[in-house]
């Protein structure tokens, strides 16, 4: 571990002399992309010298009991030798974790797709229940959202909405609820009172800047047209919403929630940016996700990932097994703790995998 960490330190020292670089600093995404690796490594490096301070008075402490005569002086270098002790092993757990390899999209913006899938009206509804589930939960951390487009349900809910999350290292947070939740509960729809089965998927991309992804305008094609409400009726006259394809990919994008043009063709052109980025990072993923139960951020929208029973007010994670019978406050933004137990059961993994 201590090579390791000495190899981090002597990277890091050779990214702080390139920053300083004219020729560095004349190419942008390079020095965006030094920067980056920069901060992360200090990360790593400062808790080094304190591990190292640690080491270092340890050593000071065995040297007391060592040649110490004084019996006061052996018991004060003796107690310290214990809290240094606690603290080494607290700290070798710590950096253990510290040096896994971390996903560099992890402190990114999150771009959050949710979508109703099976179940009609009530897949719609449930969707806005997951919407304002992460806007609870959002709130809570203290992040900011921005609303990209949403198309509503006929009966409420929405049939599709689209957020930009923006918070630190909100993508990173935020990727494990990739997937299809599903929910089982009484519709209000439903006059027999039977339990129905409906779901929602959730699409979780890290937020992709010009510098990710080279978008040529050659490769787009835009179209415009008029904004619609639940069941498609015409919002208004003006021709503001916007819908851009992706020549190569065939993928399309469309706004239609801001009241410009152009407010919703930069929206939709953040939204393409994220997309396209995804794909690429699925090929990266993918061998990943094979291994790792825990990540489902590699593109497979069918993997169904937790059920909300509401019934029995229970939230199941099926990746972990783990469940929360606390339903109300779950959907009403406290996931947390499902979040930190995904992390630490991939966290454990890799581990197992010899990454450290």
């Amino acid at each position: 571990m201590l090579d390791k960490l000495e190899a981090i330190e002597t990277r890091w020292k050779e990214v702080e002399k390139e920053l300083i670089d004219p020729t560095v600093m004349e190419d942008m995404k390079r020095y965006a992309t030094l920067n980056k690796e920069y901060k992360d490594l200090k990360v790593i490096v400062d808790e080094y010298h304190i591990y190292r301070n640690v080491m270092s008075n340890i050593e000071s402490a065995k040297q007391v009991l060592a040649n110490e005569k004084d019996e006061e002086f052996r018991l004060m270098a003796k107690e310290e030798l214990d809290e240094l002790t606690a603290t080494q092993n607290k700290m070798e757990e710590e950096i253990r974790l510290m040096l896994i390899p971390q996903d560099p999209e992890d402190s990114k913006n999150a771009i959050v797709e949710i979508r109703a899938g099976t179940g009609g009206d009530e897949a719609s509804i449930f969707a806005g229940d997951l919407y304002r589930m992460y806007q609870r939960y959002c709130d809570n951390k203290g992040w900011k959202t921005e609303l990209m487009d949403m198309t509503e349900g006929t009966m409420g809910g929405y049939k599709e909405i689209i957020i930009k999350v923006m918070g630190d290292k909100a993508y990173g947070q935020m990727k494990y609820e990739s997937g299809v939740h599903r929910v089982q509960r009484v519709p209000d729809t439903e006059t027999m009172g039977r339990v129905h089965t409906s779901a929602a998927t959730v699409v979780v991309m890290p937020e992709a800047d010009e510098f990710d992804v080279d978008l040529k305008e050659g490769d787009i094609r835009k179209d415009t047209f008029c904004s619609s409400g639940p069941g498609g009726q015409s919002v208004n006259t003006t021709k503001s919403a916007i819908r851009l394809t992706h020549i190569p990919t065939g993928i399309i994008v469309q706004c239609q929630d801001q009241k410009s043009q152009l407010q919703n063709y930069v929206k939709a052109l953040e939204v393409l940016r994220s997309r396209i980025y995804e794909i690429e990072l699925n090929k990266r993923m993918e061998e990943n996700s094979k291994k790792r139960k825990t990540m489902v951020s590699t593109g497979d929208r069918s993997a169904k990932i937790r059920t909300y029973n509401y019934p029995q007010s229970r939230v199941t994670d099926h990746r972990i097994g783990i469940s929360n019978y606390n339903l109300p406050n779950f959907v009403d933004g406290d996931i947390q703790d499902f979040i930190d137990a995904l992390q630490l059961a991939e966290n454990a993994e890799r581990l197992k995998e010899g990454v450290n």
